[in-house]
């Protein structure tokens, strides 16, 4: 903790984060702002252009004010490549063009309520007000939509069809929206006034499939957006500008070094010539290696949570007192998910980490889920994003709270999975498969959305030619071990959201690549939990800015 006052670019950067709860009911909510949440976001075309033209505000705001520190040279850094490559995406149509099957309006629109808080009447007044402003929402949506198969870039025919048919189940009779309204328990008027609401919102997306059904014969067939596009949607998920072509072919090379890692691992378990998916199925089989019931899992969980801080605290990593508590619990939703949610400003409500348990499955295996662990928890995700809120007296609330980068954050959780295998936390040979398995579909990520999306040659043994979905799907289903379902969902993802799914693998390589140049510019003086303190208390921020904020430190 410091005493450092705000700066006057502070006061620019905390009145952006104001104007975008204003023009964002949805962040509002996401922020825990009150006020907003019986209201949606603007997604039509002008509500698009207000976001941009704030964004332009800021960024002639940030350019004109003074850099007393440091610490200002960063957040001026970071919000000029944030801010900077919003309006360009903006001005290039991509806003508009909005659609895949998991990060889009179409889901943004449900999954908000998801958050909107329940506890009270007054809650449910908002509920059903959110509910009954849907369709705007939807019909601002189709709007873009509308303008973007007009004039382009437009999304893939295979998004459409995708988002047909996630339209039609929230527009059937049974959605989201009856089940979701009906578990209300309040007065009769109320209950009505749910009821009439969660109609309008389904009418709604009946609306939305009715328009994707309208421009699907103009959509584009192929899945690639080619190289100028995915040049900008990979700098949106890095926070960096990488040589796309050099960053492919590490991807194959860093595949192929995992299997053998991996070979060499199932030879250790069961001798020579055992494959990788053979001594995963005889880890799945082990009992030894195995949870049943999900208080178990909870247990085991915190435990290994816990074990985590007490180690590595003082060790590798400063962590603070109110950081040493992360609360590990199975999440009331049963989508399968597992995931982070930080701590209060306060820290009057720790860091939590979810596990969302599907219906049905009551066995776990330990093998696999020991680096997810340390992915979410410490030193990954908690250490991560509860450091930045401990030393909120240095960042401003755009930093703690509105800059995001997945190739940082998500970079860094996979860069804690492989500094736990180093520093020995996982050298039971079953743990380190299950480290090593995630790490492989991460590679196999930047392969395949790199080829597909910029149209590279295709590996004959992938069937030669150009890559495309028909040659990623065996590609995929061969280093994903994982139910088939879920593996067609990530393909559809890498699809319809390029640059977003490389940004893991590739933001742990220049995760690394910061801490080995630091290493080199220290030599003997190099101190690891020195580098850590310094690059977790700059919080999220791009990985270009983050690599020169290191350096300069």
């Amino acid at each position: 903790m410091t005493d450092r006052t705000p700066s006057p670019l502070d006061e620019v950067a905390d009145a952006y984060v104001e104007t975008l709860v204003d023009l964002s009911p949805m962040t509002a909510t996401v922020l825990g702002v009150p006020g907003r949440d019986h209201e949606l976001d603007d997604f039509s075309p002008a509500g698009l252009a207000a976001q941009a033209a704030a964004a332009r505000a800021a960024l002639r705001e940030v350019s004109q004010t003074e850099i007393v520190d440091d610490v200002d040279r960063v957040t001026s850094a970071a919000m000029s490549e944030r801010l900077g490559l919003a309006v360009e995406l903006f001005e290039a149509g991509e806003d508009y063009a909005d659609l895949n099957n998991i990060a889009s309006p179409l889901q943004n629109i449900r999954d908000i309520f998801d958050l909107t808080p329940t506890a009270t009447d007054g809650d449910w007044e908002n509920v059903a007000a959110r509910m009954g402003a849907v369709p705007a929402a939807v019909d601002g949506y189709i709007e873009s939509l509308r303008a973007a198969f007009d004039g382009g870039p437009a999304p893939a025919v295979r998004q459409v069809d995708i988002g047909i048919a996630q339209a039609e189940e929230l527009a059937g009779e049974g959605s989201f929206w009856s089940t979701f309204s009906a578990s209300a328990e309040v007065s009769d008027d109320l209950a009505k006034h749910l009821r009439s609401s969660a109609e309008v919102a389904r009418r709604a997306y009946g609306r939305l499939a009715e328009a994707l059904r309208e421009f699907a014969p103009r959509a584009p067939i192929a899945d690639g957006v080619g190289r100028e596009r995915y040049e900008r949607l990979s700098r949106r998920f890095l926070g960096a500008a990488i040589d796309l072509d050099e960053t492919y072919e590490w991807g194959r090379e860093e595949l192929a070094r995992i299997v053998a890692e991996q070979e060499s691992v199932a030879a250790q378990l069961y001798g020579a010539g055992t494959t990788p998916e053979e001594a995963m199925r005889r880890l799945d089989a082990d009992t030894t290696r195995q949870l049943h019931g999900t208080a178990a899992l909870q247990r085991w969980m915190q435990e290994t949570a816990d074990a985590a801080v007490e180690a590595l605290s003082g060790e590798h990593f400063d962590i603070a007192e109110p950081l040493r508590k992360l609360e590990c619990r199975i999440a009331p939703t049963q989508n399968g998910g597992i995931y982070y949610t930080g701590p209060a400003d306060d820290f009057s409500r720790p860091g939590r980490m979810w596990w969302s348990v599907p219906p049905g499955v009551t066995d776990f295996g330990t093998w696999r889920e020991k680096t997810t662990v340390y992915h979410e928890g410490v030193p990954g995700h908690h250490l991560q994003i509860a450091q930045a809120t401990y030393v909120a007296d240095t960042l401003n609330r755009w930093r703690r709270n509105i800059c995001w980068v997945s190739g940082h954050g998500e970079g860094w959780a996979l860069y804690a999975e492989r500094l736990m295998e180093q520093l020995g936390f996982l050298d039971d040979p079953g743990d380190r498969m299950g480290m090593l398995d995630a790490q492989r579909m991460r590679a196999a990520r930047v392969v395949l959305d790199i080829g597909v999306h910029l149209g590279k040659p295709c590996p004959e043994e992938w069937g030669g030619g150009t890559w495309d979905a028909d040659k990623a799907w065996p590609f995929l289903r061969s280093n994903v071990n994982m139910a088939e379902g879920f593996v067609r969902f990530e393909l559809d993802r890498y699809l319809g959201w390029p640059g977003q799914a490389p940004a893991y693998k590739v933001g742990q390589r220049l995760w690394e690549q910061a801490r080995d140049e630091a290493a080199a510019g220290a030599g003997d003086a190099f101190d690891l939990r020195e580098f850590h303190r310094r690059a977790l208390n700059l919080g999220s921020v791009g990985l270009d800015v983050l690599r020169d904020a290191l350096a300069a430190q």
